[in-house]
């Protein structure tokens, strides 16, 4: 299999290894090297997409390591496109189903950090009404990786996808008016001895956005970006993750829900927010997960993993703040301070990056954004430096949102300048290039995986993530890229 290489440089000491090198001097005196090419290996990369992995089934074992402690455990973090239920086969049409949900994603992040998302939702407005058609999530949703989880004593195994930029965790439940598909039985909360209904004096129902009260039990509505939404009532119920038991654990239990996720049933929110798991589990975890992106475009049977407690924090690691931005508390932001390519740092202005004291811009960590969105004049310089160091391979025409693209049929590999994050506190993370060189159809044509934000927020996105171990300390307000390939 091939294993992509990830280099973590910081201002104290040399990068761990690299076969051409880019040296400069830190403001202590001290030289720093990184690389300033890497080989994209194409014929492996369209392999991978003429040939794509076989689907991991039902009865996966989706514990990866669990402790008895219940302090930590370990799971199976899965694509997509990996799923039994995955509804595009071919590459060229889940490329696109792909950049379609990158739309709309963004367009949820966007409108969140700009205040547009926190209105209260009439009922009217989502169309709920009785004897309605089950909806069919298939063409919808913004679902990248998923977990499979217990739910409910007996437990009752569910695919649930994972969202570190939302807090609230949700099953559709019957008996449910609005329902779109999924690959298990909708849950069926009489059927649970482990499920409480949460009353609306509860201090808990305080806590959640736009909740409600219907007959003395606590209601909840979620709307997404992309016009998603579930809406029932809160619950208490416990999860189960291998032989973790979870008790009591704040849920909402979806009578309506329309257009998400791709056969899954429900969401599991990572956010920053008290009511994700995350928050209400900081007592057991100090606040600790970590998580490593697997891309479909890997061989039959790797996953990905997602790891709670703080003894999953890797030493070695490079720390870099975690920001809070008051305006969206779900979400995880890091302190950047510039792009380089080539071992060249491009002329950015660091504000670009900023998160202003108003809630504005700051760049984003999202599993659930595919593709890197830089403000606009930030990503057309970068994206000109990595034209001009990128002149001797054929281009090809603009793909879907991508305006850089190659024609690299009849290579075998190509020598490619290096991309870069310029990080607060003084690492630099250095990307290998299939996180950012990517294959959009299978006759060899290759983009340039980045995008323009459509506002001054940027969004690194999974495709970035791919391959490297991250690390959010929300306790200590750490974000964590471990040294090794996970």
């Amino acid at each position: 299999m091939f294993v992509p290489s990830i280099f973590l440089v910081f201002i104290m000491s040399c990068i761990i290894s690299a076969s051409v090198s880019y040296e400069s001097k830190s403001t202590s005196g001290h030289a720093i090297s990184f690389p300033t090419h890497e080989h994209l290996d194409v014929n492996q990369a369209i392999k991978e997409i003429i040939q794509p992995p076989e689907t991991v089934h039902d009865n996966i074992n989706n514990i990866v390591d669990d402790d008895d402690d219940n302090s930590r455990w370990k799971l199976k973090l899965l694509h997509r496109d990996k799923l039994p239920f995955s509804h595009f086969t071919d590459h060229p049409h889940s490329f696109q189903a792909r950049m379609k949900r990158d739309l709309k994603r963004v367009h949820t992040l966007t409108n969140t950090t700009t205040n547009d998302n926190n209105k209260v939702i009439k009922e009217e407005e989502l169309g709920f009404g009785f004897g309605s058609e089950v909806i069919s999530g298939m063409e919808q949703g913004s679902g990248e990786y998923f977990v499979r989880i217990g739910v409910g004593s007996p437990v009752r195994q569910q695919y649930m996808v994972i969202d570190a930029g939302s807090d609230i965790v949700w099953v559709q439940c019957q008996p449910c008016t609005h329902c779109y598909h999924q690959s298990d039985p909708v849950f069926d909360p009489s059927l649970s001895a482990s499920f409480t209904g949460v009353p609306c004096s509860s201090s808990l129902c305080n806590r959640i956005d736009n909740s409600g009260c219907h007959a003395g039990r606590c209601k909840y509505q979620v709307m997404y970006g992309d016009g998603s939404y579930t809406k029932g009532t809160m619950a208490l119920e416990t999860l189960t993750f291998g032989r973790t038991v979870i008790r009591d654990v704040a849920i909402g239990c979806g009578h309506s829900n329309h257009g998400m996720f791709i056969g899954a049933a429900g969401l599991l929110g990572l956010g920053g927010g008290s009511m994700s798991l995350v928050g209400q589990l900081g007592g057991q975890t100090g606040g600790a997960f970590s998580y490593c992106l697997v891309s479909r475009g890997t061989n039959t049977g790797s996953t990905g993993s997602l790891e709670f407690g703080r003894e999953v924090l890797p030493a070695g690691a490079a720390w870099v703040p975690l920001i809070r931005n008051p305006r969206a508390p779900s979400f995880y932001y890091i302190g950047m301070l510039g792009l380089g390519v080539g071992g060249v740092r491009v002329p950015i202005p660091e504000d670009a990056f900023r998160l202003t004291e108003e809630g504005d811009g700051g760049v984003v960590m999202d599993t659930g954004t595919a593709v890197t969105r830089l403000p606009h004049e930030a990503y057309v310089a970068f994206r000109d430096a990595f034209v001009a160091q990128t002149s001797s391979l054929p281009r090809a025409p603009a793909m879907s949102i991508f305006d850089t693209c190659y024609d690299l049929n009849g290579f075998v590999t190509v020598r490619v300048p290096t991309i870069s994050f310029f990080l607060m506190g003084g690492p630099i993370l250095t990307l290998p290039a299939r996180n950012f060189l990517i294959p959009v159809d299978t006759k060899g044509t290759f983009c340039f995986a980045f995008a323009p934000s459509p506002s001054r927020l940027s969004i690194i996105g999974n495709i970035q993530q791919e391959g490297i171990q991250i690390s959010i300390d929300g306790a200590n307000g750490f974000v964590g890229f471990g040294p090794n390939i996970c």
